[in-house]
């Protein structure tokens, strides 16, 4: 149990998260971003599988099978592509991902590249959010593809070009918005 240790990660997490978010324009999604993990059903699990080096909710998940924090939290942020699955009318699969808004893919790459300082610490480069994405990808069948599209290459951007680009392209670029941004309502 580490109280102290959790509090300070996730601090550290979402102040860096907002200070991306209002770089690229996106102020009130900075202010309440993650919010949700102070909230003790996500908070007392990340105090109890603390480890400072990689999230708790998998510790939780290896030992008791699932992650109570972790549908808690991914219920209540869309800027998870979790968040984002509907049971669909169409694929035999039942459940699929629905397109995100662009806010909240910003979002998502923001949050990335935060999680990604915040556990590397020292060893952080460019390249490790791109990293982690593919090592993931093959079992990503539930994003959507357009999604999962616009994820990729903004995690290329990041990779082959820095930070700075990526941040410019976001803001004055890739947020501009988009007819399904307009037709959805959010």
């Amino acid at each position: 149990m580490n109280p102290i240790g959790h509090f300070k990660t996730i601090t550290r997490h979402k102040l860096m998260v907002m200070k991306y978010c209002f770089r690229i324009g996106l102020y009130k999604q900075g202010l309440c971003h993650d919010l949700s993990k102070y909230t003790p059903v996500e908070f007392f699990v990340g105090c109890k599988y603390y480890q400072g080096d990689r999230s708790p909710n998998n510790a939780e998940r290896e030992d008791i099978g699932v992650s109570t924090s972790w549908l808690h939290h991914k219920g209540r942020n869309k800027h998870h592509f979790e968040h984002w699955v509907d049971y669909s009318n169409d694929d035999p699969r039942v459940i699929m991902g629905a397109r995100m808004p662009r806010k909240y893919v910003a979002e998502m790459v923001m949050d990335r590249i935060s999680a990604s300082r915040n556990y590397l610490g020292d060893k952080y480069t460019d390249h490790e959010p791109l990293k982690y994405y593919l090592k993931s990808k093959e079992r990503l069948w539930f994003i959507h593809p357009q999604t999962n599209k616009e994820l990729e290459a903004l995690l290329r951007i990041l990779n082959d070009h820095g930070e700075e680009k990526l941040l410019h392209y976001i803001k004055y670029r890739y947020l501009k918005e988009t007819e399904y941004d307009r037709k959805i309502k959010y």
